[in-house]
């Protein structure tokens, strides 16, 4: 089971993560939305295409931008479409 934490909540735990260039994406269902608040953030990635972001807010403590995820992925990265990856101090243990 693959669990990402920020902040000492546990905020998606899954054993069906993808590994996409070193970052565990977890699919969206397994991601403790209470946690997301919405972001105007956007970069874009060559391959995979448009990036959207959520920060993440737990126990009043925000982190932002702090996960992301491709709404429309290019073709490529199909395989990730509906799931969410964290970086900015996020843990990912195994």
């Amino acid at each position: 089971m693959v669990k990402a934490i920020w902040n000492g909540t546990i905020i998606a735990e899954s054993d069906e993560t993808i590994v996409v260039e070193g970052n565990h994406y977890f699919p969206a269902d397994s991601v403790k939305t209470e946690y997301l608040v919405d972001s105007q953030t956007h970069t874009v990635c060559s391959w995979k295409g448009q990036a959207s972001y959520y920060s993440l807010n737990v126990s009043e403590q925000l982190n932002r931008d702090a996960a992301w995820y491709y709404p429309a992925p290019k073709q490529a990265a199909q395989q990730i479409t509906g799931y969410i990856a964290f970086w900015r101090g996020v843990k990912i243990e195994k």
